[in-house]
């Protein structure tokens, strides 16, 4: 089976293009809804990506995003491109890579002002790390470091709103600052690509090139000069972090080849212990003596699963009538769950693959029960290992 690719997904062709540059003969792959994408590997490296265009805006991202999972079930998504730092402290050209993002146009008004409701989602502690590890190196950037303009990563919050902010004085630009001062970038995408990542248990890391201070200079000669600088850093960070969960993901998996051999050879050992077993029962026979072994097969495959994922559906209305999860999450997570059982039962070709895909996303609407998660884990395991 093919491995899994990063899918890297941006806003603006001049972002895609950054990316587009790094990929050693991509191909076109069309959704059937009519999304483009282009599939290739880093040069140099047998890392796979999936590159998308999601347009400007959080709603555009979010259905591009849930697209490009449901298709290519991928290890990874990065969202790659340029953003406004809110405080001089980051310089232009430097990436910022988002510890956690808010959606900020959330909120309520009332007598007393506008009042912030945020939603939230967190980085991947994994990719965090690595990412962490990357920045430490020094040497992903197309920039030689030790110069004076070399680029920083920097980690810390986003903000994501749906306005192009461009201005460090008026009322919004105030409010931002004071109820997300420790937001180091604001931009329109991460997070809709956050929550089509959290519903889809999809792992999502958003990387951002300073191209401008979202203060009056968007579209300024200097703005257009930076933008080229700060899309290529974002993307020389972002392929550099692919190539390096891609690696990841082949070390584990030949960690995985290497316990099959182990495997066998416990079967093989088991099945000589249960060919003796018989002799010895022949032999008791004659002496007088009792021997008992259990050789009922155990169940495997489609009907393993099936029987555990109806078992998960038991514990997921337990958990709900416990109040472990609220209405809403259960009742999506028992139609996923429903279409996961057909999936698994199915007799077409891409029955398994749908099956799998569908655990994914069930998987990122259980993730606060830890119980739930602990169980899900190896149906997931067992259904990618049928796709």
């Amino acid at each position: 089976m093919p491995k899994s690719p990063v899918v890297i997904l941006t806003a603006l062709n001049l972002e895609y293009q950054a990316v587009h540059q790094k990929l050693a003969s991509p191909q076109v792959h069309r959704h059937e809804r009519g999304t483009r994408f282009e599939t290739g590997t880093v040069r140099g490296t047998s890392c796979r990506v999936a590159l998308g265009l999601t347009s400007k805006g959080n709603a555009s991202a979010a259905v591009i995003a849930e697209r490009a999972i449901q298709e290519f079930s991928p290890m990874a998504v990065l969202f790659v491109g340029v953003a406004g730092a809110l405080w001089d402290t980051t310089r232009l050209g430097d990436v910022v890579v988002a510890s956690h993002v808010y959606a900020y146009h959330g909120g309520t008004s009332e007598d007393d002002g506008l009042k912030a409701r945020p939603r939230v989602w967190e980085a991947p502690h994994g990719i965090t790390q690595l990412a962490s590890h990357l920045a430490r190196s020094n040497d992903w950037a197309d920039t030689a470091f030790g110069r004076p303009d070399a680029p920083q990563v920097r980690f810390g919050a986003i903000a994501a709103g749906e306005i192009v902010q461009n201005s460090r004085i008026s009322a919004e630009a105030k409010w931002i600052r004071q109820h997300y001062n420790d937001a180091l970038a604001i931009e329109m995408e991460a997070a809709g690509v956050a929550q089509a990542g959290h519903l889809n248990g999809a792992p999502v890391a958003i990387i951002r090139g300073i191209s401008d201070r979202a203060d009056g200079t968007k579209n300024s000669t200097d703005d257009r000069s930076q933008q080229p600088k700060a899309a290529a850093n974002a993307a020389a960070f972002a392929i550099r972090l692919a190539v390096e969960l891609a690696r990841e993901q082949e070390e584990t998996d030949m960690s995985r080849d290497d316990i099959v051999p182990s495997a066998d050879r416990l079967s093989r050992h088991v099945s000589n212990i249960a060919h003796n077993s018989t002799v010895g029962i022949m032999a008791g026979s004659v002496t007088g003596s009792s021997v008992h072994m259990d050789t009922t097969p155990h169940e495997s495959g489609p009907t393993h699963l099936i029987t555990g994922l109806k078992d998960f559906r038991e514990n997921l209305r337990r958990h709900h009538a416990e109040g472990a999860l609220d209405d809403d999450t259960y009742h999506e997570a028992l139609a996923d769950l429903d279409l996961a059982l057909r999936s698994a039962g199915g007799k077409t070709p891409d029955s398994p693959k749908r099956a799998a895909m569908t655990l994914r996303r069930l998987r990122g609407l259980v993730a606060d029960c830890p119980a739930l998660m602990a169980e899900l884990a190896p149906l997931i395991a067992a259904a990618g290992d049928r796709a």
